[in-house]
């Protein structure tokens, strides 16, 4: 009598459940086509303009100084206001247009400031308008600098060469990253309640393949159909767009291993919710529930530095935000998974939490 195969049980599940997958337009939707239509919208308009300049006080700089006052009356320069750190990461990403250095000499001093402006290579343009701006600024300041300019203020400035921060950069990571917490949410859940519902799970279990076994398949067939639409979104946006591969090829697998083991994180959310819905109708509003808030709240569409202080911890306690994080490090940065080891771990005791919660809740039948 030839010995029962779960690894042979295992592989026919796998391919049950890709072809399942494969077959369901709203996977599809969620892993592929949403996502993409995303990433060619704001691929398409590009990063954009801004009709002010963005610029910040450099660290050291006299603030207490009667010109440091009048340019922040300025209506055209927009002051950025964060730590040294959030500050040299914008000017790198090109988020601002430059920082700016106000030094006031000496009594009797020539010139009488010393202006240095540390601009991005990527916004030479607008540094060079920030500096004739504030050159006619002194001017107005007193007729008579007019006449001996170079005597009271003496501008420099200095060009740190970054490389572009696209829109693309910023937007792909987010989406990629929203389709995996879809799928992993929504698929999981609906897969194994209507497993449940429609008694499929009872007659495996008149079968001699192992429990273990059903749940494995379900997560390696999610996965390669996940890695599928990755492979897909990051392609498209590397040779449509041109999205950063920091270190090409390294950088690409990094990233995938990143979405994989995510993905095993969000189906915990699905094994939740599957063993907690009633019924198939209950499902999205649960699912829902966990994926919308961190849509719009983990930095998908638009950092999350721009949320008010007091709600900025509860968006830095989602899942989602570190894997974001993650992959925007990998891709721009060329961070190792080594160097992402924090938003890495975060992900793995959430994962801990997740699973811990979903042994209690999940029903076989």
């Amino acid at each position: 009598m030839t010995k029962y195969s779960n690894l042979r049980a295992m592989r026919a599940l796998i391919k049950a459940s890709l072809q399942g997958i494969f077959k369901s337009p709203s996977a599809i939707i969620f892993t592929i086509a949403f996502p993409l239509i995303f990433i060619l919208v704001f691929g398409f308009l590009g990063g954009g303009a801004g009709f002010t300049i963005k610029v910040a006080t450099a660290p050291g700089s006299d603030t207490t100084s009667s010109l440091y006052a009048i340019l922040h009356q300025v209506p055209v320069l927009k002051w950025i206001t964060k730590d040294t750190a959030s500050i040299n990461k914008m000017l790198k990403q090109g988020d601002i247009v430059a920082t700016i250095d106000i030094q006031k000499q000496p009594e009797g001093a020539v010139p009488g400031y010393k202006i240095l402006l540390n601009a991005a290579s990527t916004e030479v343009d607008k540094a060079q308008q920030l500096k004739n701006i504030l050159a006619g600024i002194v001017q107005l300041q007193d007729p008579e600098i007019q006449k001996r300019q170079a005597e009271l203020v003496q501008i420099n400035m200095h060009i740190s060469t970054v490389r572009d921060f696209k829109t693309i950069d910023f937007i792909l990571p987010g989406q990629l990253s929203f389709s995996l917490l879809a799928s992993g949410v929504f698929g999981t859940a609906f897969v194994f309640f209507n497993l449940r519902q429609t008694l499929v799970l009872k007659r495996f279990f008149a079968t001699p393949v192992r429990k273990g076994i059903i749940v494995i398949s379900e997560g390696i067939a999610r996965m390669l159909f996940q890695l599928i639409g990755a492979v897909i979104i990051i392609s498209v946006g590397y040779f449509a767009f041109g999205y950063t591969l920091y270190n090409g090829w390294v950088t690409f697998f990094e990233m995938l291993a990143m979405c994989s083991l995510s993905l095993l994180v969000f189906m915990g959310f699905g094994f939740i919710i599957s063993g907690i819905a009633k019924s198939d109708s209950a499902i999205p509003p649960f699912s829902n529930l966990i994926t919308l808030p961190q849509f719009l709240l983990a930095g998908t569409f638009f950092s999350i530095d721009n949320f008010p202080k007091w709600l900025q911890p509860f968006c830095n306690a989602l899942p989602l935000t570190y894997l974001n994080d993650a992959l925007r490090k990998i891709a721009f940065d060329g961070a190792s998974l080594w160097m992402v080891r924090t938003d890495i771990i975060v992900l793995l005791v959430w994962g801990i939490v997740i699973y811990t919660i979903a042994g209690r809740t999940f029903k076989w039948e």
